[in-house]
């Protein structure tokens, strides 16, 4: 049976190194495709650990695609071999969401940060010390790429939150992700052709299009985007969300990526878009690891924001540049100025160095924890139970709910509407024709009153108890 000492496994948890040891063990081939892991009870007693312990480690091997589980069989190891083999060298429109209006009860459409989760007396007092600390440096103009402080302090972030090692001089702040994606473009080409995942965020479809570059859609399987699409569709850069799909809530596996990887490696003009915009909020097991940390030929260009984490309407943004490209932005648009206030990016500096940004993480994950069991007790529990499956569940900051009704979503959305509620379909995140996703809805919960949530499900079952 597989052994693994626990006697020095510094600051990790017991399940993150038992997770390491066993992912280790699968890339460095010790583990086969189609080995059988022992049960999770006979392995907690072999290495006297907890059950527990042996679940989540499983449970976050699997969501990585490095195992698969077949009922009443057991785990067992999956096929990652050739991929890794291929990707070794030198390693209709959704509708605009305002927050919670007065004729709107409960916005389930909404991504925006609820006012009561912003810790606006603490921001208030590192930005008064911001002011009185370093007010030459305020007063100086940010390089283009933005202040060298909060470019440390996000690495800093990236290290210990995402295992990733880059270095400030791969970073480029920038005031929201649409103004990143125009960069892009630009540092790009405008001759590309661009890709994202089918269906997806319409927004960054129509930030293409304003850029007047060819956009196509490629369509997901259970694993993401589809390999043979993404081929057969002649994409140079394509845009993805690996570690949770928004809206469907799809996490890439490790095979997946390796796959993609691949691709873009096949090609010197291919890049792979990473969008890893609520990799903070995943309530079962730690963060997916992301692409970029795992890319060898520097073909991935992270992106991140601080609007999911802090407030939707702090708009501030990043990327990560491999440093080739880094290179070339700097030589042909390097003229361009940051466009984020000295204030802000200071302030965000000290922040994050203080401890203050990674606490308000903790915080914002209990809440927005907390806010989804709400929202899954009462539906659960409620007339329409029978009738309501949730998934994608574990992660993000919001879910799918599938319903069994007869009506039309239309009919659907314009009874929610009289109730005080706003519904979006999974339907309307298809730029074209959509398959068969009648009756589903994604169930965005960053912006509901917690004391809305009870009666909100209730208006929300009285249309579903309906004949």
């Amino acid at each position: 049976m597989l052994t693994y000492s626990f006697s020095d496994i510094g600051s990790l948890s017991l399940y993150e190194y038992l997770y390491k040891c066993i992912k280790h063990d699968i890339l460095g081939g010790v583990l086969a495709c189609g080995d059988r892991l022992p049960s999770k009870r006979s392995f907690a007693k072999h290495l006297n650990v907890s059950t527990i312990t042996i679940e989540n480690a499983y449970a976050q091997l699997q969501a990585e695609g490095y195992i698969y589980s077949i009922p009443k069989k057991g785990y067992y190891i999956a096929d990652i071999s050739s991929k890794l083999a291929q990707t070794s060298i030198p390693n209709a429109s959704v509708p605009n969401s305002t927050f919670v209006q007065t004729d709107c009860y409960a916005d389930f459409t909404s991504n925006q940060t609820h006012p009561d989760t912003f810790p606006f007396a603490l921001w208030t007092k590192v930005l008064r010390e911001v002011i009185a600390d370093s007010r030459p440096a305020l007063m100086e103009n940010s390089p283009g790429v933005g202040i060298l402080a909060l470019r440390k302090a996000i690495c800093g972030h990236l290290k210990q939150f995402r295992g990733m090692n880059v270095s400030p001089e791969q970073i480029i702040v920038g005031a929201g992700t649409d103004y990143l994606y125009g960069l892009l473009i630009q540092l790009l080409g405008h001759d590309k052709i661009y890709g994202m995942e089918e269906p997806g965020y319409q927004k960054i479809s129509q930030v293409y299009q304003s850029h007047h570059v060819p956009c196509l859609h490629i369509p997901l399987d259970s694993q993401g985007i589809c390999m043979n699409k993404l081929e057969s569709a002649g994409v140079d850069i394509v845009h993805i969300s690996p570690s949770h799909h928004f809206p469907t809530g799809i996490i890439t596996p490790i095979s997946r990526r390796y796959e993609l990887l691949g691709w873009a490696s096949a090609s010197d003009s291919r890049y792979i878009i990473e969008d890893d915009y609520d990799s903070e909020f995943r309530f079962m097991g730690k963060p997916i690891p992301s692409l970029q940390s795992i890319d060898v030929m520097d073909k991935v260009i992270y992106m991140n924001t601080f609007t999911k984490t802090l407030a939707s309407t702090i708009r501030i943004s990043y990327m990560v540049l491999p440093k080739h490209l880094m290179l070339h932005f700097q030589q042909h648009l390097g003229f361009y100025a940051c466009t984020v206030s000295n204030f802000e990016q200071y302030t965000l500096t000290r922040f994050i160095e203080e401890g203050h940004f990674e606490r308000h993480i903790n915080r914002m994950r209990n809440f927005y924890q907390n806010q989804r069991d709400l929202l899954l007790h009462c539906l659960k529990n409620s007339p329409a139970s029978p009738r309501i499956t949730i998934t994608e569940e574990d992660a993000g900051l919001h879910f799918l709910m599938h319903v069994a009704f007869s009506a039309s979503d239309e009919i659907i959305l314009q009874k929610a509407k009289s109730l005080g509620l706003r519904l979006v379909c999974l339907s309307q995140y298809y730029h074209q024709d959509s398959p068969p996703a009648e009756h589903t809805f994604v169930m965005n919960y960053s912006a509901i009153p917690p004391a809305h949530i009870t009666e909100a499900i209730a208006r929300l079952c009285q249309i579903f108890m309906e004949n």
